[in-house]
């Protein structure tokens, strides 16, 4: 772990192994961010790469200002998990992958209704309701590999025998208008100003439209397998909310970082690699109260597909854990492809290191769907 102190003030700290791979070009964005009006502590992951001027993975602290562009264009994106109630030694791989089909098309049922449950109007966004998206996104049928904390495990009446389902999605096309509508936030708004209010209350509903558009995206998943299933898990990736410490009123920004204070979490692996279920353990002051998101990009998406220009599309659907990988973009599938990213045990790893995480249990792909529409 390494911190730097900006001229300003603003702590820079960087929670990795010298083992683990990091981009410089994303620790230069973390200091530029450090230089921010306002801001106090900036903090990246083991899973931090660079984004468009604003690193991914990572966690900001600012006092008094809020930065839009910090938290990015799917405001409210994150991860959802469900335990179903379909048994793992009824799976049936062949037929279940022919089933998961026209996930990528407009739900078919009551949008008002789903809304409404959520305590959600009607937005230009309806149509995109239950869909997964594009980028790394995804909804993934999963099993237990390994129990590590029985205790917990059992505490949390999860089950070995049944199969879950992992959901990464956001907000869809809301949050980018959203940010759009915001532009110039990128010099930060003022707490308590009318931008800022403007800006929260939009923000606080994408959010809640994001954890209802994953919980759709399950029940339209698991309806083609016909099972149902129970939310084990919600969290979000990408915010912003206000935060306390030593008395201290902050806006803490996530920009690609698992928030540590609500609990269970999952981390998942690039595709066709194991997810982590783990509890956040410690004080979480230094890591400004965040986890890693995922692996974390190795390679630049335009730089995967010539990377592995000896592959065909073929190779990437069937895993080396055995899992089937439904993808028919053939740009998506190369963008996404295990080899751009990081090995996601090394960052649960640095996690684990220093103190911030305990491992419950380890999850096995068995499907991931990502699109049956090629470009």
């Amino acid at each position: 772990m390494c911190t730097y102190t900006q001229t300003s003030g603003a702590t820079v700290t960087v929670i990795a192994s010298e083992k683990t791979w990091i981009e410089d070009e994303a620790i230069q964005q973390l200091k530029t961010t450090a230089a921010l009006k306002g801001m106090k502590k900036v903090v990246g992951l083991p899973d931090l790469h660079p984004g468009r001027g604003t690193p991914i993975g990572a966690a900001f602290m600012s006092k008094s200002w809020i930065y839009p562009h910090l938290v990015g264009n799917d405001i409210g994106c994150g991860m959802g998990l469900w335990k179903t109630d379909l048994p793992v030694h009824k799976l049936k791989l062949d037929t279940w992958v022919s089933k998961l089909d026209n996930l990528d098309e407009s739900w078919e049922g009551d949008t008002s209704e789903w809304l409404s449950r959520h305590q959600l109007e009607s937005t230009l966004f309806d149509h995109s309701l239950g869909t997964i998206g594009g980028g790394n996104h995804f909804a993934e049928l999963q099993k237990i590999e390994s129990v590590l904390d029985e205790d917990v495990f059992e505490a949390l009446d999860l089950s070995t025998k049944h199969f879950y389902v992992l959901v990464h999605s956001g907000s869809r096309g809301l949050g980018e208008f959203i940010l759009r509508n915001h532009r110039d936030a990128h010099a930060g708004v003022l707490e308590n100003s009318p931008e800022a209010i403007d800006y929260l209350t939009q923000h606080n509903m994408a959010v809640k439209w994001a954890g209802a558009n994953r919980a759709l995206i399950a029940h339209r998943f698991l309806s083609c397998l016909k099972g149902e299933g129970s939310q084990v898990l919600d969290v979000f990736h990408n915010t912003v909310e206000p935060y306390s410490e030593d008395n201290e009123s902050y806006w803490l920004h996530r920009k690609g970082a698992t928030p540590a204070d609500q609990g269970l979490v999952v981390i998942p692996g690039s595709r066709g690699s194991f997810s982590y279920l783990v509890m956040p353990t410690g004080s979480q002051v230094e890591n400004a109260y965040s986890l890693a998101h995922g692996a974390g990009r190795k390679w630049k998406r335009t730089d995967a597909k010539s990377k592995l220009s000896k592959f065909r599309m073929d190779d990437f659907t069937h895993t080396d854990l055995g899992s089937r990988v439904i993808c028919e973009d053939k740009d998506l599938i190369f963008e996404e492809a295990p080899q751009a990213y990081k090995k996601i045990d090394s960052v649960i790893g640095d996690l684990v290191t220093v103190g911030i995480i305990k491992v419950i249990a380890i999850l096995r792909p068995v499907i991931t769907y990502k699109t049956r529409r090629g470009k």
